[in-house]
């Protein structure tokens, strides 16, 4: 899809800008990108930039930082054009056209970093970073001011704080724009394309006779993905066939997909620096069980629950805890859980008794990394603390009130069912693992599930796998 480079500079500008209030008039910032990695031998791990240093500038070579300042000042540090180089490794943008191509003040190859972060750092009082994300960064910060001081004597004053970035970029990131909404929504499309093809797949080499695998699916993910046009998969996916599905973060492996079985696939591209994170669980063969539809229906009707609770104004725990009581009832219902030991709904919550097969929160921030960064306290009332005991560790837990939902935030909603062999479980749930997932836009007047391409009721999931 063609991209509008002009609106899209302009959008960097801006966020650029907005952080530059944050730093103070003789604040500083550093942000590299990420570094590549080496996966073996003369090859390294498909590259990704840095979500931090992309939010800002929008590049996605390597070997760059972007140094900010209070006044909003851009300056970029890149690798240079290399002509051999770039015969082998692709083209560089270089520091001649990076300022005309990104909207930053001025750029210098990444080669001068060292010799120009002294002198950009000089007469400032704040220097702010990303702590403890780039290892050794803190190190070479150190060292430039060590040059800086010595320069004290010819008047240069160096600064006498450090403060972390992340605090209010992660502000900045946590609601969404109406740019990175459309992206999503888009990355979204293309995984829920991704999942339909692999239940049909699945359905029809199973009709065919054919020896199917988690990785065939995986791999008809993978070519949807790519197809979509997106850049790569938002995390490694999981397609885990029967009992593989009581495993959370299970990966797409060797097991044979059989009739009779569910299999949960929880798989998500990246497009444009932006994840989609979806999960569904069918029966490899189309059909479900009488117990897996059971319990399939109430993981349904409690994410229902968490999307009505999923509003503006809500808090991020809502959902969580709607979620959490539809499916403790259906706990009791099914005689997974015996009332005459465990008591009611109320007790079953209070005592977390459902843990035993519900034991994750209903959802995440999602964004530019799949787990998004964000705080889920809310920073109005961060100092309103309160301690418990968890029933389960005996660990005293301090509880701040949880974030208030805004318009634009993105979340994912997914709560799951998972049932292990144990004495007491009734036998017809055995090895039954359920999730459903979906991700939802914050609106004014609830949420935008913008993943729902995919179906997710149990006889739209049937159909669609019978055609």
């Amino acid at each position: 899809m063609p991209t509008d480079t002009a609106n899209d500079t302009k959008i960097y500008a801006e966020r650029r800008a907005r952080l530059a209030s944050h730093l103070g008039k003789d604040g500083i910032a550093i942000i590299p990108t990420a570094p590549e990695r080496p996966r073996n031998r003369d090859t390294d791990y498909l590259y990704r930039h840095d979500s931090y240093f992309y939010y800002l500038t929008g590049f996605t070579e390597p070997n760059a930082w972007l140094v900010l300042a209070g006044d909003g000042r851009a300056t970029l540090f890149c690798a240079p054009k290399d002509l051999e180089r770039e015969i082998w490794d692709g083209y560089r943008l270089g520091p001649e056209a990076a300022p005309a191509a990104l909207g930053v003040d001025e750029a210098f190859s990444a080669a001068d970093l060292d010799a120009k972060l002294p002198k950009l750092l000089e007469n400032r009082s704040t220097v702010w970073f990303p702590f403890a994300i780039h290892k050794g960064l803190e190190t070479r910060i150190d060292g430039w001011l060590q040059s800086v001081r010595a320069r004290v004597r010819y008047g240069a004053l160096c600064p006498e704080e450090q403060r972390d970035l992340c605090g209010p970029l992660d502000e900045m990131r946590l609601v969404k724009d109406a740019h990175e909404q459309d992206i999503m929504r888009r990355a979204a499309q293309i995984s829920a394309r991704a999942h339909v093809r692999a239940m049909q797949l699945s359905s029809r080499m199973l009709r065919e006779g054919k020896d199917v695998r988690e990785y065939h699916l995986d791999a008809e993910l993978l070519h949807e993905f790519r197809f979509g046009g997106s850049q790569y998969p938002a995390y490694y996916s999981i397609v885990a066939a029967g009992a593989n599905a009581c495993v959370l973060h299970y990966r797409a492996d060797a097991a044979p997909l059989r009739s009779g079985e569910l299999v949960l696939i929880d798989a998500g591209c990246e497009l444009d620096g932006y994840a989609s994170d979806i999960t569904r669980t069918f029966p490899a063969d189309g059909k479900f069980t009488g117990p897996q539809r059971a319990l399939y229906d109430l993981v349904l009707a409690s994410q229902d629950a968490s999307a009505a609770a999923t509003k503006a104004g809500n808090r991020f725990t809502d959902p969580h805890d709607a979620a959490v009581r539809v499916l403790a009832q259906g706990m009791l219902d099914f005689g997974l859980l015996d009332a005459n030991k465990v008591g009611s709904v109320d007790d079953v919550i209070d005592s977390r008794a459902y843990f035993q097969f519900y034991m994750h929160r209903t959802g995440h921030w999602l964004g530019m990394d799949v787990h998004d960064c964000g705080s889920y306290v809310e920073p109005t009332q961060v100092g309103e603390v309160s301690e418990r005991k968890d029933p389960l560790s005996n660990e005293v837990i301090k509880n701040r009130p949880s974030r208030i939902l805004q318009p634009g935030m993105v979340l994912t909603l997914e709560p799951g069912i998972y049932v292990r062999p144990a004495d007491g479980v009734p036998e017809q749930f055995h090895n039954i693992g359920i999730r459903i997932e979906d991700d939802a836009i914050i609106t004014a007047n609830g949420c935008e599930l913008i993943s729902r391409g995919v179906p997710v009721k149990a006889d739209e999931i049937e159909a669609l796998m019978r055609a």
